[in-house]
């Protein structure tokens, strides 16, 4: 019998994957013993991580992509596909600059560039798996959400309307291919500090850890865990959900 968790008969893409929470999750995912597909726009990032992951014996292929043009994701597929074979579970993670700004000072730009991470980029990689995972009858796609959905985050309109549409995405695309053995569920972080962060003041972390009631920081592995679990066949009847790791800051 299989431990759980055991995703060593898996391959796995997570986007973004070349630093902060995607490099961890990468690294949650190969200790499951899944082959990882470190994808990141950075080619010099994801060779990085992979050529880490691979020295400590772990399985993994860097794949450089910009995850939000349609060409590239078909190559990106059709490279993986060629070397290792059909990627079956995907980790939609990668993002862009975030600013936090009032609504005046943001141009409708910097809310398309939100909208083509959070809502274009799952469609494509959705889209280009999905063939694949149907025939098989088995697929995990879990994106990477934002608890600032459910908060209504202040000064975040661009943000936090691209990832409520992700969550939309999410909770619909589940109910379309759910009869295919094939589950699409979110994972919602809080702030997680990662090394993106490392600028900002100590009032900024202050302020968010008071109003966090389990009393700390989660860590990027947090976040990994949890989309190990969605992946997992152990949570094969969980599907159209979003699991906020946040240490209780969503209740209200």
């Amino acid at each position: 019998m299989s431990k759980p968790f055991d995703l060593s008969e898996r391959i796995v893409l997570v986007t973004g994957a070349g630093g902060g929470l995607g490099k961890h999750i990468a690294r949650c995912f190969a200790e499951a013993g899944a082959m990882v597909v470190v994808n990141d726009l950075r080619e010099e990032a994801a060779a990085t991580v992979s050529s880490e992951l691979l020295a400590e014996g772990f399985k993994a292929l860097a794949v450089a992509a910009d995850i939000t043009s349609e060409e590239a994701v078909d190559a990106l597929f059709t490279a993986v596909e060629n070397a290792v074979g059909p990627i079956d579970t995907v980790i939609a993670n990668a993002t862009g600059k975030q600013i936090s700004e009032p609504i005046e000072n943001l141009e409708w730009d910097y809310f398309q560039s939100m909208v083509d991470f959070f809502i274009k980029s799952p469609y494509l990689l959705s889209r280009r798996a999905l063939p694949n995972m149907k025939a098989a009858g088995f697929g995990r796609i879990i994106n990477i959400a934002s608890e600032v959905f459910a908060e209504g985050a202040n000064w975040s309109t661009a943000y936090t309307a691209a990832k409520g549409g992700q969550i939309g995405f999410t909770r619909s695309l589940s109910t379309e291919v759910s009869a295919s053995g094939i589950t699409v569920n979110a994972v919602a972080p809080g702030f997680i500090p990662v090394e993106r962060h490392s600028h900002l003041p100590k009032e900024v972390f202050d302020g968010y850890l008071a109003t966090v009631p389990a009393g700390k920081f989660g860590s990027p592995a947090d976040i990994g865990w949890a989309a190990v679990f969605l992946a997992s066949s152990e949570a094969g009847f969980i599907t159209g959900e979003t699991i906020h790791v946040n240490g209780g800051r969503t209740p209200k």
